[in-house]
């Protein structure tokens, strides 16, 4: 499936195309702990601590490498507030509000299904 480039970058955009952006994209949603956080993210703002409590298993530097990349794909925004220690809030766009309707599609589905699949994953 293919559809036209709005910014006029390319001639279309084609998942499946391996030089097409959209693959860089996919590449970052289909991530585990960028799904997650988007989807810890649905309910409003939540600092850097509730998140990595939310995301039980990340590291902090693969959380806040997960969060950088989210940021700079225009899917949420870091808000810091002075205040000592630093406060630091990370939030949805409507971007990355969009996203997470699937993704919750997805989570819900491997929550009701997973054990109906032959071996579930480790």
């Amino acid at each position: 499936m293919t559809t036209i480039c709005l910014t006029g970058r390319h001639a279309h955009h084609d998942v499946y195309a391996a030089q097409c952006p959209c693959r860089a994209m996919l590449d970052l949603l289909a991530n585990k702990w960028s799904a997650l956080a988007i989807g810890a993210l649905e309910d409003g703002p939540q600092r850097f601590g509730a998140l990595q409590r939310l995301l039980q298993g990340v590291s902090p530097k693969v959380l806040t490498q997960t969060l950088r990349r989210l940021e700079d794909a225009g899917l949420l925004d870091r808000t810091v507030y002075p205040a000592v220690p630093l406060h630091v809030e990370y939030n949805l766009t409507a971007l990355g509000h969009s996203a997470a309707v699937p993704l919750r599609l997805l989570r819900t589905w491997v929550e009701e299904n997973i054990d109906n699949t032959t071996s579930a994953p480790l």
